[in-house]
């Protein structure tokens, strides 16, 4: 198991997520803002069992994903400084689902979810703001996101970003705090310091989802954790 993460996550995060894979801890450095720089939901998108990568992600990192035989399929379109550049690759995509903000996602994105019902909304940093933990039970930090997929039956839980870390803006978002390993919701830090927090565990049980806190501290949106 890989486990892709933003180097800048806490550490107590990085020491817990090690029980259940091998970290790539993402940086870059000359390609977008600073604050996003490290983060998986800029240079990945996940389809099933593959990743569709940036052509411009690091070379060390691309190495290391196919040496760990990661079914890898390279982009077109290289992430970029400002947005909507650097936002081609934050998609979320499901068995039934392609939501993202249609105009920008990168062609080999698209061309690997024919069959999926494609779900436009106006937020170009989909993934950022949505996480799936079930086919039928999402969790968005976005309204137009959850007006959008209320509309398909999809059961979600609007978590509202403030008091979301994310170092050089006012917050984050619970996507990029979130990643999903089959039952198991981790998170960047502990439900207790959010006031969406008791919403959040009630959801989770709801849908039988495991909320797995990686540190006892704020939410921290690293961009996602990716389980591979």
């Amino acid at each position: 198991m890989l486990i892709i993460i933003d180097k800048k996550i806490p550490e107590q995060s990085k020491v817990k997520l090690r029980n259940f894979g091998l970290l790539i801890e993402l940086e870059t450095a000359g390609i977008t803002y600073g604050a996003i720089s490290g983060h998986p939901d800029i240079f990945f998108t996940m389809i099933g069992n593959n990743l569709v990568v940036a052509p411009n992600l690091p070379k060390s990192v691309q190495k290391l994903l196919l040496e760990r035989k990661i079914d890898v399929v390279t982009g077109i379109k290289h992430v970029g400084s400002k947005y909507p550049e650097n936002a081609s690759y934050n998609a979320v995509v499901t068995e039934d689902f392609l939501v993202h903000h249609q105009k920008i996602t990168d062609s080999s994105i698209l061309k690997r979810c024919e069959g999926r019902k494609i779900v436009h909304v106006n937020q170009g940093y989909t993934r950022c703001n949505l996480i799936f933990i079930s086919p039928r039970h999402v969790i968005t930090s976005d309204l137009g996101i959850s007006a959008a997929l209320t509309k398909l039956g999809v059961e979600v839980l609007f978590f509202n970003p403030d008091e979301i870390l994310l170092p050089g803006f006012r917050s984050g978002f619970i996507g990029g705090a979130c990643g999903l390993l089959d039952k198991k919701l981790f998170i960047n830090g502990s439900t207790i310091f959010h006031k969406d927090g008791s919403k959040l565990r009630e959801f989770c049980h709801h849908a039988g989802v495991d909320l797995v806190e990686l540190y006892p501290g704020p939410l921290f949106d690293g961009g996602g954790i990716f389980f591979c």
